[in-house]
């Protein structure tokens, strides 16, 4: 019996699935997805034992099967996915998903040539900072046509890092390693076309999470900035995501800090490492609403591709990233849920 693995199958995001018609079905507030997520696929799964992913080695079996990203990761051909995405004009950019596996590296070369040759899409690769060891392997997928890549820290200190990643859970994973690579990856690809992964609700204070953005900022690397949502089956399945004012703060310093309008330096925090004080007046940057929109890597018009439509929670709650601009009545929720200030009070 055939082996369903990679390179030759593949796995997409339930957004992808949809919307390249292996599945029925729509998009609550007709969202649409412009950046085609694909994740390498082995029996073995995926060798790391991080505690808040679904694809974690510890999670337990669910009887559905592994979720990762909150949602299921159907399985098809790598070829038919290509033959079906050059009909999208939506789409503007696929992003490749390794893992910590022996083969992720060679396979994810190959599906990166295969992407280059067949499509017309810009093509960003997450990489396993793990199997990476040196420049050759970030110039290799640069020369197969890979243009950006991003690196998944998630978590915000080095602390958190070893606690639910490294050896805390008897992980692989390595903070400095993974900085490292960050830094091997600037060289190769160059200044903000490498971007870290952050998730906020691991644990951290939002000074903590404020400074991390601002350190892969320093090193050339734009954030792309997740809500921590409970995987069933895993060690922190009753686990609670963030408060939204909370998130708020943080997506609104992100975008400071990426669009060079601010720093971590300016900002003030309360004893608890609360945010209180941007430093500037955030009120015109609020009413934009760009700053609670989905961060990830760009597509052919400049604006952000992979916009992962509810991947952060489900479509019956508020929206925590938002896959298209925000309406007024959005920027209305937003500023209550950032706690907004009145009469200069943080409320």
């Amino acid at each position: 019996m055939e082996k369903k693995v990679s390179p030759e199958y593949i796995q997409t995001s339930l957004a992808a699935s949809l919307t390249l018609g292996f599945q029925q079905g729509s998009f609550h507030r007709n969202a649409k997805l412009t950046g085609l997520n694909l994740l390498l696929h082995y029996e073995e799964g995926c060798l790391g034992r991080c505690h808040f992913c679904g694809l974690s080695s510890s999670r337990r079996e669910s009887p559905k099967g592994k979720t990762f990203i909150r949602v299921d990761w159907p399985l098809y051909l790598l070829e038919e996915i290509i033959e079906r995405a050059k009909d999208k004009d939506q789409l503007h950019r696929v992003c490749i998903s390794m893992v910590t596996h022996p083969k992720a590296l060679e396979d994810t070369i190959y599906v990166i040539q295969r992407l280059r040759e067949e499509t017309d899409l810009y093509i960003s690769v997450l990489i396993s900072p793990t199997l990476i060891h040196r420049e050759d392997s970030l110039i290799a997928m640069k020369k197969a046509g890979a243009d950006m890549v991003g690196i998944a820290i998630d978590a915000a200190t080095p602390e958190l890092f070893d606690q639910l990643r490294g050896k805390g859970v008897g992980g692989p994973h390595r903070w400095d390693h993974y900085w490292d690579v960050v830094r091997m990856s600037v060289n190769v690809f160059g200044r903000f076309q490498v971007g870290i992964h952050l998730i906020a609700g691991l644990g951290e204070t939002e000074k903590e999470m404020v400074e991390a953005i601002q350190k892969g900022q320093n090193m050339g690397a734009h954030t792309h900035l997740f809500s921590f949502f409970p995987e069933k089956g895993s060690p922190m399945e009753e686990y609670s995501p963030p408060p939204l004012g909370q998130y708020r703060r943080i997506q609104l310093a992100r975008w400071m800090i990426n669009e060079e309008l601010g720093s971590a330096k300016q900002m003030k925090f309360d004893r608890n490492g609360r945010l209180v004080d941007f430093g500037i007046d955030i009120n015109p940057l609020v009413q934009i609403g760009e700053p609670f929109m989905t961060s990830g890597c760009p597509g052919r018009d400049g604006k952000v591709a992979c916009n992962r439509p509810y991947g952060n929670e489900r479509p019956s709650c508020p929206i925590r990233n938002f896959p298209f601009m925000p309406e007024p009545v959005d920027i209305e929720e937003i500023k209550n849920q950032l706690e907004y200030w009145r009469n200069g009070i943080l409320e």
